[in-house]
């Protein structure tokens, strides 16, 4: 996800990154021989023109460099806060949830992400399931603490209101989806024992289904975290939620009921990692 990385240098030829600049020619064979009345202002031209090529080639293959350099605002997240370092996705897993992050500014940010699909899939609606998800993803100290405030809010008349049973489950012949997307990551604060990351992301809420009474839904919402390095993990402890930034809805037709429960049955989720 580097910025820059693995670009196409704008102006190569053939794939070989040099730079080929073809000259007017009235002949039938543009790359043939040179006419010979180019005179020495032409080529002085064309050298120039070659040089600009290079010179815009290396800056649009630079990349994300060091900001402290660049100068203007420091308060804006560098573009490394959403590009991929390269490193892979953590490979365990505690309770189903991604588990084992680097004790590193990336491992944390990788933390959030990872959290806030936790913390907006389906399990939470199921009472075992959600205090299984708590478990694996909250500071020690704080889930006796999370359990209960989230207990008050799961409760079955709120499970009822988005049509599903009191237990959490989705009816006969619905499909409950409840899904989180995180679109990017941002720390506002670090340290090697805490932080506090902002994990921008889309939502999918909703039942699929004939006749459903309340379809599946797009929302968009930041969560903020507060994490600290605990028993080798980035553990949660404290979260809150606030609605954008939303962007502008599009066109896109709304898919059938069942082709939204047809795509959650068939397509998984993602390990995210920077």
């Amino acid at each position: 996800m580097s910025l820059g990385d693995e670009h196409e240098a704008s102006g190569g030829y053939g794939g070989t990154g040099q730079t080929r600049t073809r000259l007017p020619d009235t002949g039938p064979d543009p790359y043939g021989t040179p006419r010979r009345r180019s005179s020495s202002r032409s080529l002085v031209t064309v050298v120039g023109v070659v040089v600009l090529l290079i010179a815009a080639i290396a800056f649009a293959n630079r990349g994300g460099g060091d900001s402290s350099s660049a100068g203007g605002s420091t308060d804006k997240p560098e573009a490394a806060s959403t590009a991929p370092s390269g490193k892979r996705p953590v490979q365990a897993k505690t309770g189903g949830t991604p588990s084992g992050f680097a004790h590193d500014q990336q491992g944390v940010e990788s933390a959030a992400a990872n959290y806030a699909v936790a913390l907006g899939s389906a399990d939470m609606f199921d009472e075992a399931k959600r205090d299984a998800v708590l478990r694996a993803i909250i500071a020690p100290s704080r889930v006796a603490d999370f359990e209960a405030r989230l207990d008050k809010a799961y409760t079955p008349e709120f499970n009822k209101n988005i049509g599903l049973t009191e237990d959490g489950s989705a009816p006969e012949g619905f499909t409950f989806v409840s899904r989180t997307s995180p679109i990017g990551t941002k720390v506002t604060e670090y340290s090697a024992s805490s932080a506090t990351v902002e994990v921008w992301c889309s939502g999918l809420l909703g039942l699929a289904g004939e006749n459903s009474t309340t379809p599946v839904t797009n929302s968009w919402f930041t969560i903020t975290m507060q994490l600290e390095w605990a028993s080798g993990d980035w553990k949660i402890v404290t979260h809150s939620q606030k609605d954008g930034p939303t962007p502008v809805p599009g066109d896109d037709r709304a898919s059938s009921a069942e082709e939204m429960a047809k795509a959650v049955e068939e397509y998984g989720g993602f390990t995210y990692a920077r």
